[in-house]
């Protein structure tokens, strides 16, 4: 019986039983943290359907592992191979669960498992190492668990071990071993493909977390963070072409190619703020109609600002994280698997509201307080083509720094203002804020100023509000504020404290407001037809007085236009979504329609797929399928500028 290796590999199979063990642990600790944004839903059920996804990435993590186990290396019981084997099992593995650990914390903010593509989002921050430490403080109840239940599992690794034993017949050893070698591989691979080798099989992917679930955090907590990496290393997806539609269909119902013609004798300065994670939950003027019980606004400001603006107060985010936002509101173009400016196909031409201004002889600026490079900005910045770039180095006073992330928000306002005073006028300024962020510090001298609220951030929304109110104090002062359009958005929802909020459609609501002191150029209402991010781009273009044709997926919510249909593409991490018309609409990355659901169906509740006889939803399904051809067809054969 001692060459059939029984001890072997009970212990093989015993080690391989606690890193499942382990991974259900990650899993139920990842639902228990992200609970609010999953609906209803059935714990067992994500667990059980999580562990294909287990799996695969178990297997991949323990090929070298498995592989010494299973090998006849005739040392395989030696006290000093196991030593070795103890190494190669666990190195792998704790940075694999490590990964599943810092996805706990960072989900909140990026809606999505972190991929490949996610490093993008840090890879120009000069601070990394404060941002960990800080990052480390803050979450410090993580970092504890993790180490905790790493030190519970080497305990338990220990507690079973291999018996020494001498090989004393080679030939039943070397057979038996080559036996169970040949069973166990195939068991790898079928779970490395997750399932089995049927022609109608093939190796899942994040995508087929999906098919189980409707909304994208329930198809979360079923992938785990390693598999996510892995799937996604060395690969461009998100990107394909599509032949759904012909491109009559595209042009008549996508209409790709807007043109206005609104008359405008004095071309208008536009400073556009994109307000970091300035969530729809936050301001009052956005949640006049939503009727939560024991409201609380955050934005006194912004409040007050909108009874003489344009507030926009059904749209939705078509991003999910800051450079997704600034794509989207500068250029018009949304993210969806993957960021735009992540892929390889962002520095071709690309049309956009600062390729537009500079046309009509605008001076363009972008202005962001963090070092210079932080989030990609200053790369996408200059592909766009901005004039000039303002950043901490050009502010060169480090007294303002946060001490995280870069200069505080109200004393670089103040400084945007005196810049926009030096100018020659038109001119389009885009500021890109930074105080409402995590680790969601306020300056000292302002503790106990702002209502701390629920959340961590809504001290932060009520500081960065007041900084605002700060610059308008200077700007109204200002020659140029009387021919001036300002326009607020945020990039990303972040923190949710609403039961509203917390469902996947409404979570992903955008805040959009215009206002000018001259209400020729701005009127003041209340705008609640569907609406999204990428409609600023049309929509300033419009009110600048352009009156060529030009590229964009969204349209101008000033020009009323009959053939413009009103619709928001909300960004997800794996499935394109369009709201249109009465209903919500979820397409795969194959075309297969995944879901339907009625609008008010925020928490994508009641699944209508099945029932597609209805004409309006029908059209919906080929308009959403339409709009993926083009997108795609666009940026792949670098069309996003149509002049060139």
């Amino acid at each position: 019986m001692k060459s059939i290796r029984i001890n072997e590999y009970l212990v093989f199979l015993y080690r391989i039983f606690l890193i499942y063990f382990f991974y259900t642990i990650a899993r139920g600790l990842f639902i228990y943290f992200n609970h609010g944004m999953m609906g209803d839903y059935s714990t067992l059920k994500l667990l059980f359907y999580g562990l294909a996804f287990d799996n695969c990435a178990i297997m991949y993590l323990n090929l070298i592992f498995i592989l010494m186990s299973l090998l006849p290396l005739w040392v395989n019981t030696y006290p000093q191979f196991q030593k070795i084997i103890f190494w190669v099992y666990f190195i792998p593995n704790i940075i694999g669960y490590a990964s599943n650990f810092i996805d706990m914390a960072y989900y909140p903010f990026s809606k999505s498992r972190l991929t490949s593509a996610s490093f993008a989002v840090i890879e120009h921050e000069q601070n990394k190492t404060n941002l960990f430490f800080t990052f480390l403080m803050d979450y410090w109840y993580l970092f504890l668990g993790f180490f905790l239940l790493i030190a519970i599992w080497i305990f338990l690794y220990t507690r079973v071990k291999v018996n020494q034993t001498p090989i004393l017949r080679k030939t039943p050893y070397y057979s038996w071993s080559t036996l169970f070698f040949l069973g166990f591989g195939t068991l790898i691979m079928m779970a490395i493909r997750g399932g089995g080798f049927t022609t109608d099989t093939r190796p899942i992917n994040m995508l087929d977390a999906s098919r189980h679930v409707n909304i994208t955090a329930q198809a979360d907590a079923i992938l785990n963070t390693p598999f996510c990496l892995i799937r996604s290393i060395g690969k461009n997806k998100g990107f394909r072409e599509y032949q759904f539609v012909d491109e009559q269909y595209i042009n008549k119902n996508i209409k790709p190619i807007k043109q206005y013609d609104r008359e405008v004798t004095n071309k208008p300065n536009i400073v556009l703020f994109i307000l970091e994670s300035f969530g729809k939950e936050y301001w009052g003027c956005m949640n006049t109609k939503t009727h939560i019980p024991n409201f609380k606004s955050y934005t006194p400001f912004l409040d007050s600002l909108a009874q003489h603006s344009f507030v926009v107060d059904n749209a939705y985010c078509t991003g999910r994280q800051s450079i997704h936002g600034m794509s989207s509101m500068l250029a018009g173009i949304p993210s969806f698997q993957v960021a735009y400016t992540s892929s390889p196909y962002v520095k071709q031409p690309t049309q956009s509201l600062v390729s537009i201004a500079k046309e009509m002889g605008y001076d363009t600026s972008f202005f962001h307080s963090a070092p210079n490079g932080s989030m990609g900005f200053l790369g996408f910045s200059n592909i766009l083509g901005f004039d000039h770039y303002y950043g901490k180095t050009e502010y060169n006073n480090d007294d303002d720094d946060d001490g995280h992330w870069g200069i505080w928000d109200e004393p670089f306002f103040q400084y945007m203002c005196r810049i926009y005073s030096e100018k020659k006028q038109p001119f389009l300024g885009n500021i890109f804020t930074l105080s409402s962020h995590h680790p969601f510090q306020i300056p000292k001298k302002y503790e106990g100023k702002f209502d701390k609220g629920n959340l961590q951030i809504h001290q932060c929304i009520g500081y960065t509000d007041y900084a605002l109110k700060q610059f308008f104090a200077c700007a109204k002062k200002q020659p140029w504020y009387q021919n001036t359009i300002f326009v607020f958005v945020n990039d990303h929802p972040n923190q949710t404290y609403y039961d509203l909020y917390k469902q996947p459609i409404t979570n992903m609501g955008a805040a959009i407001m215009f206002f000018s002191p001259n209400s020729n150029l701005v009127p003041t209402k209340v705008f609640s037809e569907i609406s999204q991010q990428i409609d600023i781009y049309p929509s300033l273009v419009d009110l600048m007085g352009y009156h060529k044709p030009f590229r964009s997926w969204g349209r101008s919510l000033f020009a009323n236009k009959a053939d413009e249909t009103p619709r928001a593409f909300i960004s997800d991490a794996t499935m394109y979504q369009m709201m249109q018309g009465n209903y919500i609409y979820i397409l795969d990355e194959n075309g297969k329609v995944n879901g339907i659901y009625h609008q008010a169906d925020g928490a994508l509740k009641n699944n209508l797929l099945g029932k597609e006889d209805n004409a309006e939803i029908q059209k919906g399904i080929k308009d959403l399928k339409a709009f993926v051809q083009d997108y795609m067809d666009r940026i792949i054969h670098h069309k996003l500028d149509p002049e060139k």
